[in-house]
């Protein structure tokens, strides 16, 4: 399984094309579905100010990020993180887009050029939960993960609950089946191969109350359905085999 990143941004407002920036950056660590501690949290200054909107989501005051990196400052460190990672994204097309912008200002190739792949678990979500709310706060209430301590929108604790959310909307589905790429790049499925050879099933019998209550209950079918079930049909025709 390849390295994941769950990853969240925090912005000056909502469109990077009309010069919205990045000002916060949250990213945990999986490795075979499980936290790490190898987090990346940074707060960045964005050159301009947040519209009023974004301030009410996340919180965060302009003044509290004028002595915070700029992007291109970190970028290289991010880009190091990310570099080969499989990324975790809620509504991916909004923070890779944003991404995406900050590389090409600091004059570097998009996001998929340093990264092994997205998955976008807002589109997992309307798939498994088709008509239903799926924004990460209705996730965690149907997947019972603790949101409790989120009161205003944050990078780091929004990936940490996202991850919680992931974890959850997959769980099982690694359990038998693994992906496998073909000699010629086409995705295939195989079956991993169970070693059953040392499991060891029990064997429960029913105790005589239950075989009686069982006779009780195919004597009450047989009687309604006057002699024609079944197993009375096969019962008589063995007895008249010679």
């Amino acid at each position: 399984m390849p390295r994941q990143i769950v990853l969240d941004t925090e912005t000056t407002g909502l469109s990077a094309e009309n010069g919205d920036r990045i000002i916060e950056l949250g990213c945990v660590e999986l490795l075979s579905r499980k936290l790490t501690g190898n987090n990346l949290h940074l707060y960045l200054n964005p050159e301009r100010d947040s519209h009023e909107d974004a301030l009410k989501v996340h919180g965060i005051s302009n003044e509290f990020l004028r002595d915070k990196p700029k992007f291109a400052e970190v970028v290289h460190d991010i880009l190091e993180y990310l570099r080969g990672a499989e990324l975790i994204i809620h509504n991916a097309s909004f923070d890779v887009g944003f991404l995406d912008k900050e590389l090409e200002l600091a004059g570097l190739p998009p996001l998929a050029a340093h990264v092994d792949g997205v998955i976008d678990t807002l589109a997992m979500a309307k798939e498994m939960f088709p008509g239903k709310r799926n924004s990460l706060d209705a996730l965690c209430d149907r997947l019972e993960v603790d949101n409790s301590g989120r009161t205003l929108h944050g990078a780091l604790l929004d990936a940490e609950l996202l991850a919680d959310v992931y974890i959850n909307m997959t769980r099982g589905q690694d359990a038998l089946l693994i992906m496998d790429e073909t000699a010629n790049g086409e995705g295939g499925v195989k079956v991993a191969a169970v070693d059953l050879s040392r499991l060891v099933l029990p064997v429960l019998l029913a105790s005589d109350q239950e075989l009686a209550e069982h006779e009780d209950l195919l004597a009450q079918i047989d009687k309604s359905s006057a002699g024609k079930t079944i197993w009375r049909t096969r019962a008589e025709a063995q007895k008249a085999m010679p």
